[in-house]
């Protein structure tokens, strides 16, 4: 059941992230219209930078789920065993720290843009918060993807990478 609700979370945000990268080229559309018809666009490369900031972040934990992130596997694939499994666990715990602390900070970023007030400083003054917060929601979402995943290698004994997938190079999807 959570198995499920958890896909489904990072589905969710998958689209969400997928929406604003659409935004992205809706932003460069309103600015080449611009030049096109005559009228100044104001604050595009703001909007297309808040768009792309939080697009990437939404996107992290559905990636990491499918097995699509990059990983450096030179050392890896040359152990066997236990010795394997030791390394994939270490490495699992460094990425649910180091994924835990940017969870946090970005949480810190867009909370104290909140209660300061902080808005942008070009032509249409955009509360910081919103664009921050969406950061920080794709990060905390990544934070429990990794931790999941640590869980499963570390107590269900499952791989890092899927069997049939290890050193395979996926450019033709």
């Amino acid at each position: 059941m959570v198995h499920r609700w958890l896909r489904r979370l990072y589905l969710g945000c998958a689209v969400l992230g997928g929406i604003l990268f659409v935004g992205i080229a809706a932003v460069n559309l309103y600015q080449v219209g611009g030049a096109v018809f005559g009228y100044i666009p104001t604050s595009t490369d703001e909007f297309a930078g808040y768009c792309m900031a939080a697009s990437a972040f939404l996107a992290l934990a559905y990636a990491l789920d499918s097995n699509e992130h990059l990983r450096v596997t030179l050392i890896v694939h040359r152990l066997q065993g236990g010795m394997r499994r030791l390394v994939d666990g270490l490495a699992m715990l460094l990425s649910s720290l180091l994924a835990g602390y940017l969870a946090w900070y970005m949480t810190k970023l867009a909370w104290v843009s909140w209660l300061l007030d902080e808005t942008s400083q070009g032509l249409i003054a955009v509360p910081l918060w919103l664009p921050q917060g969406a950061m920080a929601l794709g990060a905390m979402v990544f934070f429990i993807a990794v931790c999941e995943k640590a869980f499963r290698v570390a107590a269900l004994r499952e791989p890092v990478d899927p069997v049939g997938h290890e050193g395979e190079f996926h450019a033709d999807r």
